[in-house]
């Protein structure tokens, strides 16, 4: 009997410590299109203070040295193995993520998509920087102010499975119609790389000497086509808008190879994204079709009936307030 006392007592012991988490701590992981960009490195810093906000969250920034699915869905299966609470995601190909992200899913991680989205089956909600209507208009109305009158223009993307590029992309062919100076040409991909980038707006600039407008929606896009218009002489000949990074942009603004660019802030956007994380992770809230997520100090985030929502309205940066904003991100 008292042998059998000490078993049932030890099976009980064994069942309360098996029954509570080894650790309370939550480890969100940041899985970007690619390391050594800028955006995703303020993003990476709105996660931090998201986790110092929250207590006891676990940040792994990772993602591909290449903008390629196949790098983000080697890291997904090792974001597996290694047991991760949470993934927030910027997706380099809607679709081809989906399969690594459902058995991550079926594993009990929760998923979220940012910046650029994952296809419904792959996520348990996706949050854009903005919404795409607004910001494909955005970049639309800062190239119809920079022409003077009635010229072409062109777009230089990132990849060409870029969700969130083709969303803005779609939405600039469809509303040009409002924008009386835009002559809409071609588009051309950098694939989020800056060599790349430098000489596709060389072939744009080359390729059509009305050109007048380069709209680059890409952080890495815009400054390569911004520097090589400086490298040319072509300031003033053909300029450069879309969205970029103040702190990348500040030169090009100052020199008029892009009077003005938009973007959202990219360390609120990895804020968000962290703090949405966890709140799913944890059980704290679901996300619904018509409900809302908190953003917690960023305020809170409706969701459509694909589960997806807008943090904010891109910003406008020129030269009354580049020098302010370079100094932040």
């Amino acid at each position: 009997m008292k042998h059998l006392k000490y078993l049932a007592l030890g099976a009980t012991l064994a069942f309360a410590f098996a029954a509570q988490p080894a650790s309370a701590t939550t480890t969100i992981a940041l899985l970007v299109k690619n390391l050594g960009n800028g955006f995703f490195d303020a993003a990476d810093k709105g996660a931090e203070q998201a986790a110092k906000d929250l207590g006891d969250v676990k940040i792994i920034y990772t993602g591909p040295t290449q903008a390629t699915p196949e790098g983000q869905i080697e890291i997904i299966n090792s974001l597996i193995d290694q047991g991760v609470n949470a993934i927030a995601v910027s997706a380099n190909d809607a679709d081809a993520l989906v399969p690594a992200l459902k058995k991550a899913m079926d594993r009990g991680i929760t998923v979220i998509s940012f910046d650029s989205g994952v296809s419904k089956g792959g996520r348990q909600m996706n949050l854009f920087a903005s919404a795409p209507d607004q910001i494909g208009d955005q970049c639309l109305k800062m190239a119809n102010d920079l022409l003077k009158e009635k010229g072409d223009v062109a777009i230089l993307s990132a990849t060409s499975t870029a969700t969130n590029q083709n969303a803005w992309i779609d939405i600039m062919k469809k509303d040009v119609g409002n924008y009386p100076n835009v002559n809409l040409t071609k588009v051309v991909y950098g694939d989020d790389k800056q060599d790349k980038s430098y000489s596709e707006a060389q072939g744009l600039i080359t390729d059509d000497p009305n050109l007048k407008v380069i709209i680059a929606p890409t952080t890495v896009g815009i400054a390569a086509a911004a520097q090589y218009v400086e490298d040319k002489g072509l300031v003033g000949k053909v300029l450069v808008t879309g969205l970029g990074l103040p702190s990348e942009m500040i030169k090009h603004v100052k020199s008029g190879a892009s009077p003005e660019f938009a973007l959202w802030n990219p360390i609120d956007l990895g804020y968000a994204a962290t703090t949405i994380a966890y709140n799913l992770a944890t059980g704290k809230e679901k996300a619904t079709p018509g409900g809302e997520l908190s953003m917690g100090k960023l305020g809170k985030v409706k969701l459509d009936d694909d589960l997806s929502g807008p943090m904010a309205p891109p910003f406008v940066f020129d030269a009354s307030n580049i020098d302010e904003f370079s100094k932040i991100y």
